[in-house]
């Protein structure tokens, strides 16, 4: 199975594939603070344009990764908010690992010296995909924002290159 699953550059025309995912992620109520997934143009200048991947099975997108800017100030150039997410109907197949090791290749290529990620911490199986990934964990932000009434903490993971940053 997992040998049949191509990582590959993530274009417009995924973008059907991609918010379909994104919004089962949005339903679980763990995945992000977000309640509803932009518009392409939206999602498009929010990510960068060389560190966004989707993994496809048989033709069919089953899963994405990408990078944000974690700021637009030049010192943070190399510090990227990491986002993955797994078709529901095709978690617990390693997609997650293929996603995030490939992301993490290509955010090196790019200049990227330090990823990050934001995680509830009841998405105990992302926060175990990065740790698995080379990410450790930071900290833990309490009562960061409110989801529906309710307070919620995210734990901090990072991610810092071998291979970029070190000189």
């Amino acid at each position: 199975m997992i040998s049949s699953i191509k990582i590959e550059k993530m274009h417009s025309d995924d973008w059907a594939a991609v918010r379909a995912i994104y919004l089962e992620g949005i339903a679980t109520g763990h995945a992000t603070f977000q309640k509803e997934a932009p518009s392409w143009e939206e999602w498009d200048l929010g990510h960068d344009a060389e560190c966004r991947i989707v993994a496809r099975l048989e033709g069919d997108v089953t899963g994405w990764a990408a990078l944000s800017p974690v700021s637009s100030r030049s010192v943070y150039a190399g510090v990227g908010e990491v986002s993955v997410y797994v078709s529901q109907k095709h978690n617990g197949k390693g997609i997650g690992s293929l996603l995030l090791k490939s992301l993490i290749e290509l955010s090196e290529q790019s200049g990227f010296w330090t990823l990050q990620s934001s995680i509830f911490p009841e998405n105990e199986g992302s926060i175990k995909l990065h740790k698995n990934q080379g990410f450790r964990e930071m900290g833990r932000r309490e009562r960061i924002g409110k989801m529906d009434g309710v307070w919620r903490d995210t734990i901090i993971l990072e991610r810092r290159s071998r291979i970029v940053g070190n000189n």
